[in-house]
């Protein structure tokens, strides 16, 4: 049963030009791969997987990098073995896409918006394996049903933009399979993909290697996606390999030290069960004892009623109004003082529009949002000024909601010159206070956003939203960004605020663990509705309505020994939320199935 192997990477070294002389980006890797196996290679940003993986492909050098040492040695089959590293360019050519195909992160990045969907898959078909035009556009026919794309004889005929961000990414996986190649290697291809979409191409890529025999090397920062995928995994940190094994003894048995750090670092659904708080993350090499529960009060501090967003879809040469898309739909929900309210969903279900909407950046048309009695929709311009000091937002990417001009310490203290009247001595004082808050060195005051790494610059967000003593914080998306290890601390770092300031959040995540770990309560959205909503206990251990548990179901737990099959998998897609002018949906009623949880009837539309 002795396979040669399809890829050995031995000893490879891969150095980038800078200004400032030659940056190691990988050094003295070794690996190999065999025949319908997949190797999972994880690391946090800047372990250097990635490029251990454009080094595979030979497009490292497009990116300013080169080979420094080492070799790659792929076997072609009937054609004898080559080393990846010496190869020409002509034959690169050749084995890029022929024989070793790519998926990318960005689908967008990969895919011409110029040309149809059709005429991309046929493309490397034509080129690479000589076929006829209709054979070409046959077999991409054979190639969209492959990859479990609906209705794919139109979808031929689309472009790029017309489609979702899990149908690209689904066709960049088509494109890379046209081909039939040896090796497959996927960086990150489920990192900007919603929960259910991601499972189904997990499933995809996995149940294809089986069917084709072929080797697949698969690049992810996430644990989870790693129990769920791989074979066989490689560790790597800042640059080098650090540990390697079969799936089972790298969870079960992590040998070093930064393996078991990642691994304490990743929430695990289900770790909450029997808890009714949320509770700080144990992490590794800290020396506290139990982590204390966050209990939050029963006082209410947000009160949401009957709250509805829609949008104007334009149209046709004079720009009219020719749609809506109901983006929230009658959304009613209570946040108590200390406590954490989630909103869970995918992408476009509403959630971040939610959020938005209750700090009004967006207009909503109707509904109450009542802010510690305040009525924030009644507001005239300049009291919804002064009422901003009690709610502020932290944001997905703390970089493009920095001012990369201004210094760290400037940033903090803006939001008390616009709205306080402190002494400037004093002002100075509270930023101090509030950067130990958020556990950053003084010596940080002075630097500006780019010197600082994303954990980083999420906590001075953070820090500036407390600059106010604000009553809610809405946090979208606000750890999605980070690597596990900083997601950790910086959750850790929000829970401990909360216990200690009695901070009330919106949570808005798509990331199921992360929510069940950080809520008090939970609000699961489709399609603009809250479908469900409770304790987090009640909602995620009885969950009630059948998208909620598919949601659930669909989530990669950081196990290997609970994978999903594919079998377990049924999703129907997600209808439009939009609607034609005056089209109108009947109101959100719910079954209370227990104290507090409530479920949406199956009479309110889905």
């Amino acid at each position: 049963m002795h396979h040669t192997p399809i890829a050995r990477v031995i000893n490879l070294a891969v150095r980038f030009g800078t200004r400032d002389g030659y940056v190691t980006g990988v050094e003295d890797v070794s690996f190999e791969i065999n025949p319908g196996e997949t190797l999972c290679i994880v690391g946090e940003s800047g372990s250097g997987k990635s490029v251990t993986s454009l080094s595979l492909m030979r497009l490292v050098e497009f990116g300013g990098g080169e080979i420094a040492d080492g070799q790659m040695i792929f076997d072609r089959g009937a054609q004898g073995k080559v080393d990846l590293a010496q190869t020409n360019p002509n034959l690169m050519r050749t084995l890029r896409g022929n024989e070793i195909g790519m998926i990318f992160q960005e689908p967008m990045t990969a895919l011409n918006p110029v040309f149809t969907i059709g005429r991309q898959l046929s493309e490397g078909l034509r080129v690479h394996e000589g076929l006829s035009k209709p054979a070409a556009r046959a077999r991409a026919l054979e190639l969209m049903r492959d990859v479990r794309i609906p209705e794919p004889e139109r979808r031929l005929d689309q472009y790029p933009h017309e489609l979702s961000g899990g149908m690209r990414q689904r066709v960049v996986i088509a494109m890379a399979l046209a081909c039939k190649p040896r090796l497959l290697i996927a960086d990150e291809p489920t990192t900007a993909l919603d929960v259910t979409i991601q499972a189904e191409i997990l499933a995809l890529v996995d149940r294809l290697k089986r069917e084709t025999g072929t080797a697949v090397v698969f690049i992810t920062h996430d644990m989870a996606v790693v129990a769920q995928m791989a074979d066989r995994v490689v560790v790597m940190f800042r640059g080098r390999k650090v540990e390697e094994g079969p799936v089972a003894q790298i969870f079960d048995a992590p040998a070093h030290e930064y393996t078991q750090a990642l691994l304490a670092a990743v929430p695990k659904l289900g770790e909450m069960r029997g808890k009714t708080h949320p509770e700080p993350m144990r992490l590794v090499g800290e020396v506290s004892g139990a982590p204390e529960p966050v209990t939050g009060t029963d006082q209410p501090v947000l009160q949401v009623q009957g709250l509805t967003t829609r949008f104007d879809v334009t149209g046709g040469l004079l720009r009219r109004v020719v749609a809506k898309v109901h983006a929230v739909e009658d959304v009613s929900f209570t946040l108590n003082k200390g406590r954490t309210l989630s909103l869970v969903g995918e992408s476009g279900c509403g959630k971040s529009t939610v959020g938005r909407s209750v700090l009004r950046l967006v207009e909503p048309e109707t509904g109450r949002v009542e802010l510690d009695g305040v009525d924030i929709l009644a507001l005239s311009p300049a009291e919804l000024r002064r009422a901003r000091v009690d709610m502020q937002m932290v944001f997905q990417d703390p970089f493009s909601s920095l001012n990369p001009k201004m210094n760290l310490a400037a940033q903090v203290s803006e939001p008390m010159r616009n709205y306080l009247n402190l002494r400037q001595s004093d002002m100075e004082q509270r930023v101090v206070a509030l950067f130990d808050r958020v556990k950053l060195p003084h010596s940080f005051l002075r630097r500006y956003p780019h010197e600082l790494s994303g954990g980083q610059r999420q906590r001075v967000a953070i820090a500036r939203a407390l600059a106010l003593n604000p009553k809610l914080i809405v946090a979208d998306e606000a750890v999605s960004a980070l690597d596990v290890s900083v997601q950790a601390e910086v959750l850790n770092l929000m829970m401990e605020l909360q216990a200690d300031l009695g901070l009330s959040f919106l949570f808005i995540s798509h990331d199921m663990a992360v929510v069940e770990r950080v809520s008090h309560d939970v609000a699961v959205m489709y399609l603009g509705r809250i479908v469900e909503i409770g304790p987090r206990a009640a909602v995620f251990e009885d969950p009630r309505h059948a998208y909620t548990k598919a949601l659930l179901r669909a989530v990669p737990i950081a196990d290997p020994a609970r994978r999903h099959l594919e079998k377990d998998l049924n999703f129907k897609p997600i209808p439009s939320p939009i609607h034609p002018i005056g089209y109108q949906l009947g109101p959100s009623e719910y079954d209370e199935v227990s104290p507090g949880h409530l479920v949406l009837t199956s009479e309110s539309g889905y």
